[in-house]
């Protein structure tokens, strides 16, 4: 029995010491027939959208079908799994963003994966800034006046989230980190009514994602302060980025997006990370993948797969601070 144990064991570790170097070298070929790109989230919302018009210029570029399969679930977190467990054989990508390679690992326990040692970085494809916007009747314009108004206000003010960990929630908790303003989180289920809460007075502001909430910035329902970018938003250049309104040297280098890389399972080989790199980097200066990001609020990045790694590491350490600051427990 012990050596039929002791075979049975020799075969599972030849097994599993084989699949990286069997996915060491693509496929002759490559690609032969039809790829997926992972979303961890229902189809119609901003991170399929634009997953969608990538997977419609990747089939141009490859000269096969890529399609979009959602795999919604648990927050991201299910889809999230499905593809770091997947065959690292280049026909399978995944479509994430600031949770899934930012926030969920330093927040949920449901969160198996390793953002790191489980994916192959492919490239960062662009950053939509969260956008600070208050009630139309609060007596601030800008967030040195915020700032101000908060410390001489203490416990006053409140802040709406689309829910407790989303990037609108941290965002005002990174605000109060590098602040140190008071202020009171109230979360509410989904960026839609907590939006609304401060179009009608019921909380006093947000930093909610720029496509949702710029609207009401331009008909007048909300004034915006700024966007949560090094950069500002080609939607709405007029708006100064958080550096640019305050004289806080803490708030100098702040930044919180919403941003959305492609990635592929661990192992997959480095030429057709490089291909399909190549390939979404020439999409990103084309004036209609231009024109479509800038649109949504959207910064374009692109760059080398090093750059989406360098962005991610930095993310998971930028959260992790702000979760462990604002007291947030990992459930």
């Amino acid at each position: 029995m012990f050596r039929c144990f002791k075979y049975a064991m020799a075969a599972i570790l030849g097994a599993s010491l084989a699949g990286p170097a069997a996915a060491a070298e693509p496929e002759p070929g490559w690609p032969t027939r039809a790829l997926s790109i992972i979303v961890p989230y229902s189809a119609g919302g901003a991170t399929d959208i634009l997953a969608r018009k990538i997977a419609e210029g990747l089939t141009q570029e490859l000269g096969k079908p890529v399609i979009v399969e959602n795999r919604a679930g648990a927050g991201g977190i299910l889809g999230t799994t499905v593809a770091a467990n997947a065959k690292p054989d280049g026909y399978t990508l995944f479509f994430g963003q600031v949770s899934s390679h930012g926030i969920a690992p330093n927040l949920s326990l449901a969160a198996k994966y390793d953002p790191v040692k489980d994916f192959e970085p492919i490239v960062w494809i662009d950053s939509i800034p969260n956008i600070l916007v208050v009630r139309k009747d609060l007596p601030v314009n800008s967030v040195d006046e915020l700032i101000a108004y908060a410390k001489a206000n203490p416990d006053k003010l409140n802040f709406a989230s689309s829910g407790i960990g989303s990037s609108t929630h941290l965002s005002g908790e990174m605000f109060k980190a590098q602040t140190g303003v008071q202020m009171t989180h109230i979360p509410y289920p989904g960026s839609s009514g907590a939006l609304m809460s401060v179009v009608s007075g019921q909380t006093d502001l947000m930093f909610d994602n720029m496509p949702s909430a710029y609207p009401q910035v331009t008909n007048g329902r909300v004034k915006a302060l700024a966007v949560t970018t090094q950069k500002r938003s080609p939607l709405a250049p007029d708006v100064p980025t958080i550096a640019e309104s305050t004289k806080s040297a803490n708030l100098s280098k702040f930044e919180a997006t919403a941003w959305f890389g492609l990635f592929a399972p661990a192992g997959t080989p480095k030429p057709i990370i490089q291909r399909i790199n190549a390939a979404v980097n020439d999409m990103l200066k084309k004036p209609e993948m231009v024109k479509f990001i800038g649109d949504g609020g959207g910064i374009i990045e692109g760059g080398t797969p090093e750059d989406l790694a360098k962005h991610v590491n930095s993310e998971l350490s930028k959260w992790k601070t702000v979760i462990e600051d604002a007291k947030l427990p990992k459930e």
